[in-house]
């Protein structure tokens, strides 16, 4: 078992190219010629989210400000999918140089990692149904409503979640969510009172979400900063150069107006760059940032906000299944191979072996396969082994499946008679041959159902690996349904169309196989063994 793990981990880090830790973050940036940031499109525009024409590549003010910072210090914008909630760890184990996915600047975060001067000023403002007479102003979500305490929506781990936890608590009922528009949605169909969302949101799903309206002026409020490791400094310099030439020269307002998300906040930019009035930020000004003329940044209507054809998003469903298809396909057979291998020390192996496989067989059970997978893909760096995405999803799934198909394969061993095995070594065959020869094929004969089950099975599971920066068909949903609420019924039917049209030949193939195989004695050619 130990090699058998021992080998798939070091295949995936010889796979990995991870850079070597001793480099700094510029120095590999400048040397692989790309600044890989992360964030995640599931939080939908005006940040990341795909484009209109084409599904598969991203867009939005934060995609246009990490290539233009890129273009500064001279490579190319990687742009590398994550949970938004992740972001740090994948910053620590280096599998991004820099986080850049509307991250505000918090003591606890400007602590556990470096921080850019900002590159945007945010508000908070509160949303509620246009048609509720009742929510006028902030203090009216104080009062109790027909249900007794209002509830309130945020996103998850974000400066409104902080906000409202501060000041409402006591009044409110917080309800969090992993995405903006899904609160935004809950309050349009009367599930939540308001929501709180940050001012650059507010104003890009303003026409998709025409029956909302603002409670109050903004409230709160800060500063988007972009995140590097703890003592990359030189990046940070790096950043922060770029970031100031870009005020300067107009392109930050230019990219803001395009999206309409500039507004009079934004002046506060001004005395970071001007002044270096930001938490400690040392202002360095050199003649390489100083432009020779400001000159004036043009103006620029909001870009557009058409909803992309839904044809365009089921191909892109289409596509992402594919990723669902391979993980499956790949993982299960050496979680089968792993699994039995695992029976078969726990029933015949050396006394020594069984315990472990046991501990094995119990531990890969009784702990969750998000965790196991966030072991391998942001533990395991930390320690010199970087496995990809990719294989990572591929190793977490068949270790977790194999201790299932370990204990399907050992029901299906135990079933066997014992007078098979004393039967063949009567004949002079040795234990592994017996086993082999006829042992193990008839237990494989009658776990068929079982097995085929936990195939269909893993194929659902594929969508935990959303949580390694994966997108498969689960997570393609949520980013599209997120990016266009108004095709989330649609996208829903056809993501579970997909998903049936996956497992549903399995099971049939299953079925083809059983009666085959389980053929009673005197069918013939099919009777392949008699009890």
């Amino acid at each position: 078992m130990t090699r058998w793990i021992a080998c798939l981990l070091a295949l995936g880090a010889a796979l990995a190219a991870a850079p070597s830790s001793a480099q700094t973050a510029l120095d590999q940036i400048k040397s692989g010629g790309a600044m890989i940031w992360g964030a995640d499109q599931e939080g939908g525009g005006p940040y990341v989210y795909p484009r209109d024409d084409d599904k598969s590549r991203v867009t939005g003010f934060e995609v246009e400000l990490a290539e233009a910072l890129a273009k500064a210090l001279g490579v190319k914008a990687q742009f590398q999918q994550g949970p938004w909630d992740q972001m740090p760890s994948m910053l620590e184990a280096r599998k991004v140089h820099i986080v850049l996915n509307g991250y505000e600047w918090t003591p606890p975060r400007a602590e556990a990692m470096a921080a850019t001067i900002p590159y945007y000023v945010y508000g908070l403002q509160f949303l509620a149904r246009a048609d509720d007479e009742a929510i006028k102003a902030i203090d009216d979500l104080r009062k109790p409503g027909p249900r007794g305490k209002r509830r309130v929506g945020v996103l998850s781990g974000s400066a409104a979640d902080d906000y409202a936890k501060e000041h409402l608590a006591k009044d409110v009922e917080i309800v969090s969510y992993d995405g903006n528009t899904d609160a935004m949605r809950d309050v349009e169909i009367g599930r939540l009172d308001a929501t709180l969302q940050d001012t650059p949101i507010v104003a890009y799903y303003a026409p998709k979400f025409a029956k909302l309206k603002k409670v109050g002026a903004p409230v709160g409020g800060g500063h988007y900063v972009i995140f590097a490791r703890k003592g990359e400094a030189a990046l940070v310099t790096a950043l922060n150069a770029a970031l100031i030439r870009l005020y300067r020269d107009g392109t930050l307002e230019r990219i803001y107006r395009s999206y309409g998300i500039w507004d009079a906040a934004q002046a506060e930019l001004k005395s970071v760059v001007e002044a270096g009035k930001f938490y400690g930020f040392a202002k360095e000004v050199t003649e390489e940032t100083r432009p020779a003329a400001p000159g004036t940044p043009p103006s620029a209507e909001p870009k557009t906000t058409a909803i992309p054809g839904f044809l365009d998003s089921i191909l892109i469903l289409i596509q992402s299944a594919g990723m669902t298809v391979i993980l499956a396909v790949l993982s299960f057979p050496l979680a089968v191979m792993l699994g039995l291998a695992i029976a078969l020390g726990r029933l015949y192996g050396p006394g020594w072996l069984r315990p472990a496989l046991a501990v094995y067989v119990e531990f890969m059970r009784g702990t969750p396969l998000m965790l196991q997978l966030y072991f391998i893909f942001f533990f395991l760096p930390v320690v010199g082994v970087n496995v990809p995405a990719f294989w990572t999803g591929i190793i977490g799934l068949a270790l977790n499946y194999a201790a299932y198909e370990a204990e399907i394969y050992r029901a299906g061993l135990q079933a066997i008679p014992k007078g098979q095995m004393e039967a063949g070594l009567a004949l002079g065959m040795s234990r592994w041959k017996a086993l082999r020869l006829c042992i193990v094929p008839q237990a494989v004969r009658i776990v068929i159902p079982p097995v085929i089950n936990d195939f269909i099975a893993l194929f659902k599971d594929t969508s935990v690996v959303s949580v390694i920066t994966l997108v498969e068909l689960t997570k393609q949903f949520s980013i599209l349904s997120r990016s266009d609420p108004a095709q989330i019924a649609w996208l829903m039917a056809v993501t579970a169309v997909l998903y049936i049209l996956m497992s549903y030949p399995t099971s049939l193939a299953a079925r083809h196989v059983e009666r085959r195989l389980l053929a009673p004695p005197g069918a013939g050619a099919r009777a392949h063994v008699a009890p």
